[in-house]
């Protein structure tokens, strides 16, 4: 392995470094890196046009040369670990042996350029939880949607259980994070319709039209959405339920509200 560094000590600066990227968020936000690991995720993020600082690859679990032939790391230091050091890293008990620290994005609202005359647009307001994110973010990649908006984020978008929760899908769509009152001026300034799933002053999903310029807005199950948004909405949505609860994971109806947008569009 001419060329390429091997690192057996877990008392090596860099590998100190990756566990402080991996679990720190602090650290994460302060040198815009992070740490991702699997060959799904790397593959997404390296098409997603991420910048990798450092590739990190196990020989007993990957050979140097199916990484070199599976995936574009010409100009990317390539540093080979021990089993016990790639163990200590991995934040995932079953990996495929690679690992990166990748430059993060820039998910600022001004980052956002949508492409499409007719957007379809997820926005979730202060969600918490990475599976949920993971969950909503998958779906979005499902749905090719133009873009995720999150409102008044709470979690740290490089969070290692986002991108494991969300199967890389973090990476394979615009994501753009800002405050609730500068998100509904852009989606104004934008002329898209904002439908807010509410349990107030709401009509059935399947009676909207979802055709137009779409931003389909959902909070969390415990608190719904903020007030700001419910004043600002174009139409409140609900899905109607016949059992003896009144609402479902944010994941879940997030996906059905998206779905029957998307069937109208094809329809």
């Amino acid at each position: 392995m001419k060329d390429v560094k091997h690192i057996s000590s877990l008392q090596n600066p860099l590998i100190k470094k990756t566990l402080l990227l991996k679990e720190k968020s602090r650290e994460r936000k302060k040198s815009g890196l992070f740490v991702l690991e699997g060959r799904k995720e790397f593959e997404l993020a390296t098409k997603g046009n991420y910048t990798m600082d450092t590739i990190f690859f196990c020989p007993e679990l990957i050979s140097i040369e199916a990484l070199k032939a599976s995936f574009k790391i010409e100009n990317t230091p390539l540093i080979s670990v021990s089993l016990e050091v790639y163990g200590k890293l991995a934040h995932r008990d079953t990996t495929e042996g690679i690992m990166a620290i990748s430059k993060a994005k820039n998910h600022e609202l001004n980052s956002l350029h949508l492409t499409q005359a007719n957007p379809l647009i997820l926005v979730a307001e202060a969600p918490e939880k990475p599976g949920n994110i993971g969950a909503l973010l998958r779906t979005a990649d499902a749905a090719n949607l133009d873009a995720v908006i999150i409102a008044n984020p709470r979690t740290d978008l490089y969070n290692p259980n986002i991108i494991r929760s969300s199967v890389g899908c973090v990476f394979s769509k615009m994501i753009v994070m800002a405050d609730t009152s500068s998100i509904i001026s852009f989606l104004k300034e934008k002329r898209i319709a904002i439908y807010c799933a509410a349990l107030t002053a709401s009509k059935p999903y399947t009676s909207i039209n979802f055709t137009g310029p779409t931003a389909i807005v959902v909070g969390t199950e415990h608190s719904g959405l903020s007030e700001e948004w419910l004043t600002n909405s174009t139409q409140n949505i609900i899905i109607p339920m016949e059992g003896a609860i009144d609402s479902m994971n944010v994941s879940v109806s997030a996906a059905i509200l998206i779905f029957e947008a998307k069937r109208q569009r094809i329809g």
